[in-house]
């Protein structure tokens, strides 16, 4: 789960990660007391779960507490459009205002799990507010990696070793040190999958600050960190997922034509893969789980037909546990309960009762194309949501 740059901040505090000063503010009247309470100059930033703020009018310098209102009613409110929000952009309903920093250096800063080794990786880059993605595909030797084994954890010498391959001297050198140690902490600690601090910077006065912050939390790791949860912000998250998630249903929003149902996320995935060789794109991932309900399915059919882009549902399933004919009865009930459903339908049901299941769509009096081939399967939705 993605958080807020503002409370990201509030998380590296707790760790003794440095951070500017500053809070989040909802109103520009709140922003001009916050600025107010702090030392300025100031720096209003549009608070969105996405990058390339800046770029997109995001984040504004202000030398006042006045300014800094009229840079907060500025961006408050505003559609923010940057390359990670995609061309519908995002609603900006928080700014965060933070002391300027007198910047003399910008470094990179950050640690993910690598699954492959199955240890947490740091990753540092004298490149720093720049996208890592675009040093790695730039200047690959300029990025530094640091695998930690979770039987010792973080050792010091690695962490000196991260600051000197970073160039930092004197007092900024040590701590830095301090400073990556306690993000591998609170990685751990606070079961993180991503932390980032882009740029992580020097000041003048030599001084290091994590100007910004970014974290993901592991949702599957809630039950050990009781104020995780709290920290989810619904109006960030496409409005199906959050259906979704209502009726624990496995929902991913796709850009594609070709709705999905599914159960097992193995077969999801080589169902969108299908779809994809087939000349066409899915429009989401949706796992209803290996032992789906006949409400289950109902709620996950009526999350595909909220959304516009689709024109045509796959239902992919393989009856284990699940039985076909319970998937059967499910997207029967659901159709009929929404009513007006213009969109084709295929169906491929294969396994326990797969029989009586395609029984029960056929004999439904419902236009279901009924198809026992995989690939067949996805051709036809394909073609039925417009071609390749």
């Amino acid at each position: 789960m993605k958080i807020h740059e503002y409370q990201a901040k509030e998380l590296f505090r707790k760790y003794n990660i440095p951070v500017p000063e500053g809070r989040a503010a909802s109103t520009p009247e709140e922003a001009k007391q916050i600025a107010e309470s702090i030392p300025g100059p100031y720096v209003v930033k549009a608070q969105i779960h996405a990058g390339g703020r800046g770029k997109g009018g995001g984040i504004k310098p202000a030398s006042n507490s006045s300014e800094a209102e009229a840079a907060a009613k500025q961006i408050l409110g505003m559609n923010l459009i940057t390359h990670q929000t995609g061309p519908e952009g995002k609603i900006v309903q928080k700014v965060l205002v933070e002391t300027a920093s007198d910047i003399a250096r910008e470094i990179y800063l950050g640690a993910v799990i690598d699954r492959e080794r199955s240890q947490v990786v740091i990753i540092s880059s004298t490149e720093g507010g720049m996208e890592i993605e675009t040093v790695a595909a730039k200047t690959p030797e300029k990025i530094h990696k640091t695998w930690i084994d979770p039987a010792v954890g973080l050792m010091p010498f690695q962490a000196r070793s991260i600051c000197f391959g970073l160039g930092l001297e004197g007092q900024a050198h040590k701590d830095g040190v301090t400073c990556i140690q306690n993000l591998y902490r609170m990685f751990v600690s606070e079961d993180l999958t991503l932390a980032e601090i882009n740029p992580f910077v020097v000041t003048k006065d030599g001084k290091i600050l994590a100007l910004d912050a970014k974290v993901n939390l592991d949702n599957d790791a809630f039950f050990r960190h009781k104020g995780h949860s709290e920290l989810r912000d619904f109006n960030e998250e496409d409005p199906l997922e959050v259906e979704a998630s209502k009726h624990n249903l496995n929902y991913i929003k796709l850009s594609g034509s070709v709705g999905c149902m599914v159960n097992g996320a193995g077969l999801a995935m080589a169902t969108m893969d299908l779809i994809k060789l087939s000349g066409s794109n899915p429009a989401n991932f949706l796992d209803v789980g290996g032992t789906a309900s006949s409400e289950a399915v109902e709620n996950a059919f009526r999350i595909l037909m909220m959304d516009k882009s689709v024109k045509c549902v796959l239902i992919n399933i393989f009856g284990g546990i699940v039985r076909c004919d319970r998937v059967a009865t499910g997207v029967v009930e659901a159709i009929r309960n929404i009513g007006n459903v213009e969109v084709p339908i295929v169906a491929r049901l294969e396994g326990t009762n797969a029989k009586e299941g395609i029984e029960i769509l056929q004999n439904s009096g419902l236009p279901f194309h009924t198809i026992s081939g995989f690939r067949e399967a996805a051709e036809k939705a394909v073609e039925l949501a417009g071609g390749a």
